[in-house]
């Protein structure tokens, strides 16, 4: 078996096991925030008021289940965290809806009626783009795998042009025959409208949000189109397409960082206690009034490093085929 063979069936390996990492990611938790306080007793929150990251959406990331043998439950119910009992309690609230036949603590609203308290907006109303948007460009990033997988130009451009074909009619199906987009912005609306009572500054953002995933899926049709032209009319342009997917890892942190800012840098005066604008912890502890604040990456995110490190050598070896050719030219 000449060495060029050998490299292309290595290569098909590493993406393999990239593509199998990337798709396991999209239905795994990637990062994970909890906040503790006294007002959690350890014993009865281990894991304190926790949430899931994945990249469609945040998650319920609490064990406890709310009614069931809890000690500590009328206490945390009744202890008013701002000291006054004529200011908002978010845990008072929050214990309401626990004691209405709920299952288990759903600490996603336990940690918007926490954040409510110093002004942040809903954790819903973070990534309104990105997560509507996220099955697609990881359907986008599983076509431009598989086509730089494949070691002839010709067969290549066959697959992104098919592929990408076929990820286009899905997405507008999806966003437009099917009414997906409107439904999020809808859902975007209730979302926010949980603590904004303005109608006409909601249907501002929602208006907003239309034109920014209208905006978002012309993108990635423009960028399938380029990507195509780039792979046909540029040799080393092919090597984008496994280096993009490689950066994931980084465009998550930077996507997650960048929200944490506006969150805590856009903060309203609904909140019963007043804190300065400041940057939420993006890795490692922090501390915010009374509350200790835990962010670390989860094991979906060890899978967004498994694709790094998969593709990295994959790159390198097409990179140096690429180069052989140019040099037999």
């Amino acid at each position: 078996m000449s060495e060029t063979k050998k490299q292309d069936r290595l290569i098909v390996v590493l993406v393999a096991i990239a593509a199998a990492a990337m798709i396991a990611s999209y239905f795994s938790p990637i990062w994970w925030v909890a906040l503790t306080a006294p007002n959690y007793p350890k014993d009865a929150f281990p894991d304190g008021i926790r949430i899931h990251f994945h990249f469609n959406g945040v998650f319920n990331g609490c064990k406890v289940t709310a009614g069931q043998g809890n000690p500590h439950q009328n206490e945390i119910l009744q202890q008013d965290i701002s000291g006054s009992e004529e200011r908002y309690n978010p845990i008072l609230d929050a214990g309401k809806d626990m004691n209405k036949g709920a299952q288990g603590l759903d600490c996603v609203h336990e940690m918007n009626t926490i954040n409510h308290y110093v002004g942040m907006f809903p954790i819903g109303t973070g990534a309104p783009v990105e997560r509507p948007m996220s099955k697609f460009i990881v359907a986008l990033f599983a076509v431009m795998l598989t086509a730089f997988a494949v070691s002839t130009q010709r067969l290549r451009l066959v697959v992104l042009a098919g592929g990408f074909s076929v990820l286009a009619a899905w997405m507008l199906t999806d966003l437009y025959v099917l009414g997906h987009l409107q439904q999020f912005v809808l859902a975007y609306q209730d979302e926010a409208g949980t603590y904004f009572k303005e109608p006409e500054r909601l249907q501002h953002w929602a208006d907003n949000l239309t034109v920014a995933l209208n905006g978002t899926a012309a993108g990635l049709i423009v960028a399938m189109i380029i990507l195509v032209l780039g792979v046909w009319k540029i040799r080393g342009f092919t090597l984008l397409l496994a280096l993009v997917p490689a950066l994931l890892p980084l465009f998550f942190v930077i996507d997650y960082a960048g929200w944490l800012w506006f969150f805590g840098h856009n903060l309203h005066p609904w909140g019963a206690f007043t804190v300065k604008p400041f940057m939420p912890t993006v890795f490692g502890e922090g501390k915010v009034a009374q509350f200790s604040t835990y962010s670390y990456p989860y094991w979906g995110y060890a899978l967004l490093v498994t694709i790094f490190l998969a593709l990295v050598p994959a790159v390198l070896l097409r990179r140096k085929q690429l180069r052989s050719q140019e040099d037999g030219q």
